[in-house]
């Protein structure tokens, strides 16, 4: 039997195991899942050495495998990131169970009473890379919203993403729930995620969570429904009528706060007459903060800039490097963004309400900001408690997905024996 042959059965194994487990969660209470997820938590905080134990396995792994220092940093836990593991648990907990809460309802003529209510997908795939806490992110919202979830972790998280989902199952088991609605698959074999991407009787939707090459490949070999979740080409715009101290503390915390995440900016517009006004101090704080600037034109006179090559501008760096251009208005930094844009989060800085208008209406990204850094672009930050991840796609959830977004509807349809004629 050969070792690609094992993956797949293990992998339908599980499918099975997380379909069933979805059929029991579909109508569990909200008060057994509120206990599995602050079961959870206390888990997380009690184990929280074994788990940063287990975190320095990954660490080593990942340096031997040559991560760049922001993809160390999106793996690295300590005890200040597992205290916010454990407050992301309580706080989807909290949140209101979205799962038979009436959207619509109306009443027709014939005698129809017709109600549209929140129902779970069923069973959600959850491929991602490096960062470990999304392990219990994934994990909770899916429970929260009643679906079961097989979650796959980057070979460079595995033995962090490991002990978390013991403290997920834990919660579980203590809340009389079905283990089986949080399964982690038990292999860093590439073949396990080829086998998701194929299992359209076991995955109702694949929702991948990492870099472009992922991604793609998710894309483009996936039969199960996909949430696009594509990298994030963040834009900040400093507009002519910008607050220059508002625009220097928002550009320097949207880059450097954590230059790996896909809510850190990746390029920076500056209107010309903000330029010619102000110089280039925006420029010159981020080289201050250890940002390696690339740009092009009027801007390389700046000292300490460098060329910019021709994919600087589109590209997600992920590192403390970001693309600098300038602009001559709005419209110009909109075309600009149109063209390069992942679709994932923009932000203007400007005190002139018009730009702001123009700048909304204009640009279709998941998230439009004014005077934010777009490191905001964030589930936990809009309240929902933890993300999935951001979809910059169109289709069903759009934005940072939360528990709601993890959710389709049914009808359900009451009348007095009404007939049709």
């Amino acid at each position: 039997m050969t070792e690609t042959h094992n993956i797949t059965e293990m992998m339908a194994d599980i499918g099975t195991r997380a379909r069933a487990a979805a059929a029991e969660l579909a109508f569990a209470s909200p008060e057994r899942k509120h206990a599995a997820l602050i079961g959870a938590a206390e888990a997380v905080w009690a184990s929280r050495q074994e788990i940063i134990d287990a975190n320095c396995e990954d660490l080593v792994f990942g340096e031997e495998k040559g991560l760049s220092p922001a993809m160390m940093d999106r793996l690295m836990l300590d005890e200040k990131r597992i205290r916010a593991i454990v407050d992301g648990l309580r706080a989807v907990a909290e949140q209101t169970d979205p799962v038979g809460a009436v959207i619509a309802e109306w009443d027709m003529p014939t005698g129809l009473h017709i109600q549209r209510v929140r129902t779970p997908l069923g069973v959600v795939g959850v491929i991602y890379e490096s960062r470990p806490n999304v392990t219990a992110d994934a994990g909770a919202l899916c429970l929260k919203s009643g679906n079961a979830v097989i979650l796959r972790g980057g070979s460079e998280s595995f033995h962090s993403s490991r002990a978390i989902h013991g403290c997920l199952q834990l919660g579980l088991k203590q809340a009389g729930l079905p283990v089986d609605a949080i399964q982690l698959v038990p292999t860093r074999d590439r073949e396990a995620v080829a086998a998701m991407l194929r299992a359209v009787e076991h995955i109702d939707v694949i929702v991948p969570r990492g870099g472009k090459g992922l991604v793609g490949l998710v894309q483009k070999e996936a039969r199960v429904p996909v949430f696009a979740h594509l990298e994030g080409i963040c834009h900040v715009y400093a507009d002519r009528d910008a607050d220059l101290d508002l625009a220097r503390r928002v550009v320097l915390n949207a880059k450097t706060r954590r230059t790996g995440i896909c809510g850190a900016a990746e390029c920076l517009l500056i209107d010309w007459q903000f330029y010619t006004k102000h110089g280039a101090v925006l420029i010159e704080d981020l080289i201050a903060a250890g940002v390696e600037v690339r740009t092009e034109g009027e801007l390389l006179k700046v000292p300490g800039t460098v060329a910019a090559a021709a994919d600087d501008f589109g590209r997600e760096f992920l590192d403390k490097i970001i693309a600098v251009k300038l602009v001559d208005g709005v419209d110009q930094a909109i075309a600009h963004i149109r063209k390069y844009s992942s679709n994932h989060t923009e932000s203007i800085l400007t005190e002139n309400p018009v730009a702001v208008a123009r700048f909304f209406e204009r640009l279709d990204s998941a998230i439009l900001m004014h005077n934010t850094s777009t490191q905001f672009a964030d589930g936990g930050e809009f309240g929902m408690g933890a993300e999935i991840g951001i979809a910059t796609g169109k289709m069903h959830a759009r934005g940072p997905v939360g528990a709601e977004q993890l959710t389709s509807f049914k009808y359900l349809v009451t009348s007095k024996g009404a007939c049709r004629a």
